[in-house]
């Protein structure tokens, strides 16, 4: 884990390149090429060795994150960087819609490195309001060969149908399927041979659901769930947040 002392110069390097790229003239993100990539890569570790010279030998010779990231692809949506985290802080899986799927070999893989060698404490499955997968599962909408994934989306919408049409509005559709999806994947993630065979050993490592707003950049935890945890304790947030939105008190 990396010093506090270098926790702190990684945040402040990264607001003051990003104050810098405005200052003077960065390219519009239409306009960056790959070449642009590397000569801000340069830059950017430059920064960071005068920051502290001892930051990229730290990184190199150890990885020891406390968190396993569970996200979306989104652009908008990057893990370290959204909780104010360095590199080597947090170990990261992704795909279109944070989706958890018992079958899934790459994500399974993911997460028995992460709970059996990295002995990560935390896996946080971390959705964000207005997803695309998400808005095309609740629209019934085909974007083509990614259907096939967002199947898993589209069971989410299907067992909660009635309730979702009963909200006030399309937005209040959208965010509770939002909500609907993460729920989810901690129940399949919960229900995995790995996260079971931990639990069953001893292991304490927690799961947590977030919902990342994209509208202010705050994240919203809807539950966290661990060793001996009621089973029951998914299915309860998902039938209070759903009165919630049909109540009116969440938009």
């Amino acid at each position: 884990m990396l010093r506090r002392s270098t926790v702190r110069a990684f945040r402040a390097t990264a607001v003051r390149l990003c104050g810098d790229q405005k200052q003077r003239g960065i390219k519009k993100p239409g306009e960056i090429e790959p070449q642009d990539l590397l000569a801000y890569n340069h830059r950017w570790a430059d920064e960071m060795v005068k920051k502290d010279p001892t930051f990229f030998s730290a990184l190199a010779g150890q990885q020891a994150p406390h968190f396993l990231w569970i996200g979306c692809s989104d652009s908008r949506v990057p893990a370290n960087q959204i909780v104010g985290l360095p590199p080597g802080e947090v170990f990261v899986h992704r795909n279109v819609a944070n989706v958890v799927v018992p079958s899934d070999l790459n994500m399974l893989s993911v997460v028995q490195f992460a709970v059996e060698h990295l002995r990560v404490r935390h896996i946080i499955v971390c959705g964000h309001y207005n997803c695309g997968g998400v808005k095309a599962s609740l629209d019934e909408k085909r974007l083509g060969l990614v259907d096939n994934w967002l199947r898993h989306v589209r069971d989410v919408h299907s067992r909660h149908r009635v309730e979702l049409a009963e909200l006030p509005s399309y937005d209040a559709k959208l965010n509770a399927m939002c909500e609907l999806n993460v729920l989810s994947q901690m129940r399949n993630l919960s229900k995995t041979t790995v996260i079971k065979d931990a639990w069953l050993g001893g292991n304490g490592v927690m799961l947590h659901g977030w919902v990342y707003g994209l509208a202010d950049g705050k994240i919203n935890p809807l539950l966290s769930m661990g060793r001996g945890s009621d089973n029951r304790l998914i299915g309860n947030k998902a039938r209070d947040l759903l009165k919630g939105y049909a109540a009116g008190a969440k938009a």
